[in-house]
């Protein structure tokens, strides 16, 4: 590995470091986990002299790097940042930067035909509208949904490195429904996009199944090289391929859900349709449809057709459709009643 990445990586560790304000980093602090990133990435020992550190530090808090990162000392001892919301990843890119990307960019596009580029094509195009929109100073031409206060994004690079190299994760997590944080040991297998929301899809141990974890509800991420690996062959195309989400209840056989949308949102769920295995039955004479999908039954997908309200309605089967009667129901008994409206007045 060239001197530059290994660098690059050591800056990387140090910010990382500074931004976690709950623990006190010392010298030998930064020393050690610069030392087991590198281990991480090279898979060896590579000592690191307190000097090259010290070094490091100075050359962030310069403006050779353009970082002018504000590490300051405490108590003649710890290192922290002034401005407890300061990253280097955060530093506006340069000209040379910009043109870079523009570059490689440029070459990426002459390869968007081959089949190895399909998946990739929009990441491409909105990659070239965000770069000529910094360079230009203009508003980007591409918008797309994002949660600017969504936690747990800072993990994404980490877990990726994880997966690939089929590192042994140690977390420790807080769902919405526990009172308390657990710590535990999780093999994972992929990351998984939904709703603007990243989750980690693996499992805990081999006798268990495969559970999902959300990045936002993750405290803190180790690592275990000593815990070898769950290899295991799996498939997400497959495993996801009769939910909608991110949700699957394992034991459950997908089933037919049959829909009546009305003439106003036919058309959305025709062109966007709410899963790959919906099929069109009739189209009535008001302009209403009746589809039907075929899917296992998670909370995803009932979020997804509540969020319809009165423009659908499940006709089958009787279960899924009574279940949303009555969340219809107690809904509509909380606008019925005047005494939430007094007691928040």
């Amino acid at each position: 590995m060239s001197q530059n990445k290994n660098a690059l990586i050591r800056y990387k560790t140090i910010d990382k470091c500074l931004q976690n304000k709950y623990r006190q980093w010392t010298l030998e602090d930064l020393i050690e986990e610069c030392s087991e990133a590198l281990f991480e990435y090279e898979g060896r020992q590579n000592p690191i002299s307190k000097r090259t550190i010290q070094m490091d530090i100075q050359l962030m808090r310069s403006e050779k790097l353009g970082y002018n990162a504000p590490i300051v000392v405490y108590d003649k001892k710890y290192y922290k940042y002034e401005d407890e919301d300061f990253s280097i990843t955060d530093i506006p890119l340069t000209e040379t930067d910009m043109n870079v990307l523009t570059e490689t960019v440029s070459m990426l596009k002459q390869f968007k035909d081959f089949s190895l580029f399909n998946d990739v094509s929009d990441i491409l195009q909105r990659l070239e509208d965000k770069i000529y929109s910094e360079k230009s100073n203009t508003n980007p031409v591409i918008y797309l949904d994002k949660n600017e206060k969504l936690k747990g994004l800072h993990y994404l690079d980490e877990i990726y490195q994880a997966i690939i190299k089929k590192i042994v994760l140690v977390i420790t997590y807080k769902s919405f429904k526990s009172k308390d944080e657990s710590k535990f040991h999780f093999h994972p297998f992929i990351l998984k996009e939904f709703n603007n929301r990243w989750f980690l899809i693996g499992k805990k141990k081999a006798s268990q199944p495969i559970t999902n974890l959300a990045l936002d509800r993750i405290i803190s991420i180790d690592y275990d090289f000593n815990h070898p690996y769950l290899e295991e062959d799996f498939d997400a195309d497959d495993y996801y391929k009769d939910v909608i989400g991110v949700t699957v209840n394992s034991g459950l056989n997908a089933r037919r859900i049959e829909i009546w949308v009305d003439a106003s949102n036919a058309p959305y769920v025709l062109t966007k349709p709410l899963h790959t295995s919906q099929r069109l039955i009739k189209e009535n004479e008001d302009g209403s449809v009746i589809i039907h999908i075929y899917v296992i039954p998670n909370y995803e997908m009932e979020r997804l057709l509540l969020g319809f309200g009165s423009c659908l309605e499940i006709l089958r089967p009787e279960s899924l459709r009574n279940r949303m009667k009555k969340t219809l129901q107690n809904a509509i008994s909380r606008y019925d009643s005047d005494e939430r409206i007094e007691k928040n007045a």
